[in-house]
């Protein structure tokens, strides 16, 4: 299921600003999780019911004037090679640049689809001017004003459109118990992701096959642990030598992204001589908003002062940076030592499991009902929302639709405490719950 849209193009033709439009778009999701960076490059944004991670290219961009061009070409290649719709800007103002003719060359190659969004087009005589960039050879071009955000609806249908078929949401298609469960390994550079994978192969010869992943250097490695088999997705990937230094940060998180798309638990690896941060967080609330199951994994254990970090105190931080979800495995491991490898992933096996539990109806209203019923939601502006019944719906991770007379006055610590409630009650420990509030 590919969902990943890229916005490409030389320096200055407003590839943030559009990137900042399209995240707080009137229909886009608006972060309020704690610890998410303003500064990030990549977020998840919502158009006709349809979600999809975009990611700004140009927050990658080295400053150093000679390495600038190699640099941006090394990254849309990776872009492009990651990305199922590219978002190719160009600037209005400034007609066909030779940087745009050559950026055009490496998107013809890519086989993928392109929308050329032609930036700061705001009056009537610019619409004209805008007609000599379909000499970049592609069809489908849109005027844009990423400044008014004129424009911007007419590209967002363009961009669901050119997206590849959602996955048939039939209940067989996700109850499919022959699919493997897919557990990505995720983490910036250097905490430990290679040693983690290279300790579990290590110790388990029992490796069926190496999948080559869909790109060049996503591994999918079919495992067989606790009498189960399932995928594990290494992001850590195999660098080429001469790569620019400044490409490395932008390439793990496309290595990230992707696989965060594909599996079905992310694994954040952490390392525990400097905790977590702001890159991390950005990796779990992408997590959270694709749905999927999530185990934070503490590397490095064995180099902490333990009088100074207990492994308790240690969680209670990273607790409190993961609210509101925070009902989330911590596991403490050395890849080093080997030390508790094997419960990391016994445990994402486990919230794997969780995250394809289904709650029968009866059993649901039998638990739920008898706590809205001795605390229902607070009255707002004297209207009394009644909530009558409850059913689960069918997707890939628990979400639950509440029927009442008046969905639009529950407000949000209501919900989490009916997510808690579902919580304390039914197992889903490390898997995010959507919650509906439906007309009855």
């Amino acid at each position: 299921m590919g969902n990943i849209v890229a916005i490409v193009g030389r320096p200055n033709v407003g590839k943030s600003t559009l990137f900042n439009r399209l995240l707080e778009s009137r229909k886009a999701i608006v972060d309020d999780f704690s610890g998410v960076t303003r500064d990030r490059h990549y977020g998840q944004a919502e158009w006709t019911d349809r979600r999809f991670t975009v990611i700004d290219t140009g927050g990658y961009v080295p400053e150093s004037a000679d390495v600038f061009e190699s640099a941006i070409r090394n990254q849309v290649k990776i872009a492009i090679e990651e990305a199922d719709v590219l978002l190719f800007m160009v600037d209005v103002t400034a007609g066909i640049t030779d940087m745009d003719a050559s950026f055009a060359n490496l998107l013809r190659r890519a086989k993928k689809p392109v929308i050329v969004v032609v930036n700061k087009v705001d009056n009537n005589e610019r619409q004209y001017e805008a007609a000599v960039f379909y000499g970049l050879g592609f069809d489908n071009l849109h005027n844009i004003s990423s400044q008014s955000g004129s424009g911007t609806g007419d590209l967002l249908d363009a961009v669901v459109a050119a997206l590849p078929a959602e996955d048939d949401q039939s209940e067989e298609s996700i109850a499919d118990e022959n699919a493997l469960p897919k557990i990505a390994i995720l983490g910036r550079p250097n905490v430990g992701k290679s040693s983690l994978i290279n300790a579990l192969l290590g110790v388990e010869r029992n490796i069926v096959t190496g999948i080559a992943g869909t790109t060049r250097d996503t591994i999918n490695s079919h495992y067989k642990l606790f009498d189960k088999d399932f995928l594990i997705i290494d992001t850590a990937g195999v660098r080429k030598k001469g790569k620019v230094h400044d490409d490395i940060e932008f390439y793990s998180v496309m290595r990230s992204i992707r696989a965060l798309e594909d599996c079905d638990v992310a694994v954040l690896v952490l390392d525990a001589t400097i905790g977590i941060d702001s890159q991390d967080m950005n990796l779990i609330h992408l997590a959270v908003r694709n749905g999927k199951g999530l185990v934070v994994l503490v590397n490095k254990w064995d180099l902490v002062e333990k009088d100074t970090k207990t492994s308790l105190a240690f969680e209670a931080i990273i607790r409190e940076k993961l609210k509101p979800f925070d009902d989330v495995p911590i596991v403490f491991t050395s890849a080093l030592t080997k030390q508790r490898i094997h419960k990391a992933i016994e445990v994402a096996l486990a919230v794997s499991e969780s995250r394809k539990r289904r709650i029968p109806t009866h059993k649901l209203n039998e638990v739920m009902l008898p706590f809205i019923e001795h605390y229902p939601p607070p009255a707002i502006k004297g209207k009394h929302v009644k909530i009558k019944f409850i059913m689960q719906l069918p997707g890939r991770n628990p979400k639950f639709a509440f029927f009442c007379n008046l969905p639009q006055y529950v407000n949000e610590p209501y919900r989490r405490y009916l997510e808690n409630k579902i919580r304390d009650n039914f197992d889903f420990h490390g898997v995010p719950i959507v919650i509906y509030m439906r007309k009855k």
